[in-house]
C-alpha cells in the first residue's frame, strides 16, 4: 500500500542498474532498469566504468520517482545491493581512478599465486599461509584472481600509478554509497573478499594487520568497517539534487548481491537454501558456524543478519551462458529478430525458453559445460572453458539451447553435493531466485537434475532488490529479519519427475567425466593468467 514506508532499493548487477521502489512488506511499487556495458580485455580483463553506474543509478532513480507511484514523503531510505568482488580505486575526493575491476577480472591471478605459495603446499597454497588465513577468514584468496585482493595486487604491480594515487579501495556497493553520501566506508560482508578481516568473532569483525601485511596492502587504503544495517548518513546535497529526492533521506550501508539475495529469497533461517540464477549462480544457506572447504571453494562468510554466517560459493556463469548463446551462436536466428510488423523486439530469453521446451530431456545426449570464464565452485580453476560435447549431424541449434540450461543444472548439482557435505544435511526444498528463475522450464530442469523440490519465489528477479530494501528497513528500525519468511510468496513448486531420473543421473556422470578427463588439456591451452609473473 502507498501508506507503507518505501525504500529505493538499488540492485546493481553485471548487466545493469535496477532501481526499485519497495515497501517494507516487500511489495514492488515500481522499478526501472538501465544496462551498463562491460569491456573484456586480453589476459583476463573485465572492466566497467563506475561513471556509467552512477549515470544509470541517477537515471533509474529519477524514472521511478517521476512516475509518482509512491508519495515522496513515504520514501524513507536508500539501500544498495551490488556485485560481490568488484573493486574501485578512488582518490581523496571520491573520484574513480579508472575502471572498476569486476568479479570476472582475473589479471591479478599471478600475484595472488605468489603471495599464497609456500612449501609444503596443497593445490597451490602453502600450508603455512593457509594456517594464517583460514582460521581468521574461513578462506583465502582465490587462485583465479577474481577477488578484491587480487584486483588490488594487480593495480600495485601493473598499474602502480593507480595504486599510489588511490586514497581507498572500495567494493562497488561502497563506491556507490560514497557517491550518495560523500562518506568513505564499507560493510563487513562487502570487504570479505579482500581477505584481510578477522571474522572468528562474528560480533566483532575487524581488520587483521598480519593478513594485511601478507598481501602487502597499505592499511590506510582500506575503508572503515560498518555493519550492513548501519545508517551511513543522509544523502549529500549534490546527490539529492541529481536524483530529485529529499536530502534528509537516509542511506543504509547495505550488502553485496550474495547476502542481499539470501535475504530477498526469504530463506533466512539456518539451513534454508536458495538457488540464485543470474549472470552467475550459487546455492547457499545460513549456517550457525564458521567453516571452510578449501578443496571446493566453499566457506562461511558474514551476512547482513547480526550474528549469522552464510555458506558462500559461486559458479562463475549461469545466465551469462544464455547471453553468450543469444549474442553469438544465435545472433542471426530469425526467431530472435523483430517482428515483421515492426513491433518491439521480443524478449530473447523467453524465446530461448520456448525453443528449449520443444526439445526432449537430455538434448539428445548433447552436454554443455558452462565454464566460459573458468570456474570457482566446486573447483577453483580459471583455466577451464565451456563447450558442447557429443554433437552429431542430427544435432540442431534447438538441442544446443536446451543443453545450455541442462549444463548449468549439471554444474549446480556438482556444486550442491559439496554444499550439502559442508552443511551436513540434504537441502530440500530450495528457493529459486534471480532472472533465470523466471523460467518455469529451467526450474523443472533443475528439479529433475538436482532431485530436489525447487520453489520459484514470486517475482524472483526482484529478490536482490527486495533483500536490499529489507536490510534498509531493518536498519531504520521498521521491521526485523524474523518477519521476512512470512513476507515471501512462492509462485510455484517444481518436483522431480521420476521418469527423468535415470537419464539425468547418467548425463551428470558423463559431465563429471568431461571435467576429469579434460582439465589438464584446459590448463595447457589456457596457461597465461596462471603463470608466474
Amino acid at each position: 500500500m502507498q501508506s507503507e514506508p518505501h525504500l529505493l532499493a538499488i540492485d546493481h548487477g553485471t548487466s545493469g542498474m535496477k532501481t526499485c521502489l519497495i515497501s517494507t512488506s516487500g511489495r514492488v511499487a515500481d522499478f526501472a532498469f538501465e544496462p551498463t556495458p562491460i569491456r573484456f580485455l586480453p589476459g583476463g580483463g573485465a572492466e566497467q566504468d563506475p561513471e556509467d553506474w552512477w549515470k544509470a543509478l541517477v537515471s533509474t532513480c529519477r524514472k521511478v520517482l517521476s512516475a509518482g507511484t509512491v508519495p515522496p514523503d513515504r520514501i524513507v531510505g536508500i539501500c544498495i545491493s551490488s556485485t560481490f568482488s568488484s573493486t574501485v580505486a578512488v582518490d581523496p575526493e571520491g573520484n574513480a581512478l579508472g575502471p572498476c575491476l569486476t568479479w570476472m577480472d582475473s589479471r591479478g591471478a599471478p600475484y595472488v599465486k605468489r603471495v599464497v605459495a609456500g612449501f609444503p603446499s596443497i593445490q597451490g597454497y602453502g600450508i603455512g599461509k593457509l594456517l594464517q588465513w583460514i582460521p581468521r577468514t574461513a578462506g583465502c584468496p582465490s587462485l583465479t584472481g577474481k577477488d578484491d585482493a587480487a584486483h588490488v595486487l594487480f593495480w600495485k604491480h601493473e598499474r602502480p600509478d593507480v595504486y599510489r594515487r588511490a586514497h581507498m579501495f572500495l567494493p562497488s556497493k561502497d563506491y556507490l554509497n560514497l557517491r550518495l553520501t560523500g562518506r568513505f566506508a564499507a560493510s563487513y560482508d562487502s570487504m570479505h573478499l579482500f581477505w584481510v578481516t578477522d571474522c572468528r568473532d562474528i560480533h566483532r569483525i575487524r581488520y587483521d594487520k598480519d593478513l594485511v601485511g601478507l598481501l602487502g596492502i597499505d592499511p590506510e587504503k582500506l575503508p572503515p568497517l560498518k555493519a550492513p544495517t548501519e545508517i551511513l548518513g543522509p544523502l549529500s546535497t549534490k546527490a539529492a539534487d541529481e536524483i530529485g529526492l529529499d536530502p534528509r533521506v537516509r542511506v543504509i550501508v547495505g550488502s553485496p548481491d550474495h547476502q542481499s539475495a539470501c535475504i530477498g529469497s526469504g530463506a533466512v533461517r539456518d539451513f534454508e537454501a536458495h538457488l540464485y540464477i543470474g549472470t552467475s549462480s550459487w546455492v547457499e544457506c545460513m549456517v550457525p558456524f564458521k567453516k571452510t572447504d578449501i578443496l571446493h571453494a566453499i566457506a562461511s562468510f558474514p551476512t547482513a543478519i547480526p550474528g549469522k554466517y552464510q555458506c558462500v560459493n559461486e559458479q562463475d556463469l549461469a545466465g551469462g551462458c544464455l547471453t553468450f548463446l543469444a549474442e553469438n551462436l544465435l545472433k542471426n536466428d530469425r526467431r530472435l529478430e523483430p517482428s515483421a510488423s515492426g513491433g518491439a523486439r521480443a524478449n530473447a530469453y523467453e524465446i530461448l525458453d520456448a525453443i528449449a521446451a520443444g526439445v526432449a530431456p537430455g538434448s539428445e545426449r548433447v552436454i554443455f559445460t558452462p565454464w566460459l570464464n573458468g570456474e570457482r565452485t566446486p573447483v577453483d580453476d580459471g583455466s577451464l572453458r565451456g563447450g558442447f560435447h557429443n554433437l552429431s549431424k542430427t544435432t540442431t541449434m534447438d538441442h544446443l539451447v536446451r543443453a545450455v540450461l541442462e549444463g548449468v543444472a549439471y554444474n549446480t548439482r556438482w556444486s550442491l553435493r559439496y554444499v550439502e557435505k559442508f552443511v551436513g544435511r540434504k537441502l530440500d526444498p530450495i528457493h529459486a531466485i534471480g532472472g533465470g528463475a523466471r523460467s518455469g522450464l529451467w526450474c523443472q530442469i533443475l528439479a529433475d537434475v538436482l532431485d530436489r523440490e525447487i520453489r520459484q519465489v514470486r517475482e524472483p528477479w526482484q529478490a536482490n532488490a527486495r533483500g536490499a530494501a529489507w536490510i534498509g528497513a531493518v536498519g531504520l528500525g521498521l521491521m526485523s529479519f524474523e518477519e521476512i519468511p512470512g513476507l515471501v510468496s512462492i509462485e510455484r513448486s517444481y518436483r522431480p519427475k521420476p521418469e527423468n531420473r535415470s537419464l539425468y543421473d547418467e548425463l551428470f556422470r558423463r559431465f563429471l567425466d568431461i571435467h576429469r578427463k579434460n582439465k589438464s588439456v584446459y590448463k595447457r591451452l589456457n596457461p597465461a593468467p596462471y603463470s608466474s609473473p
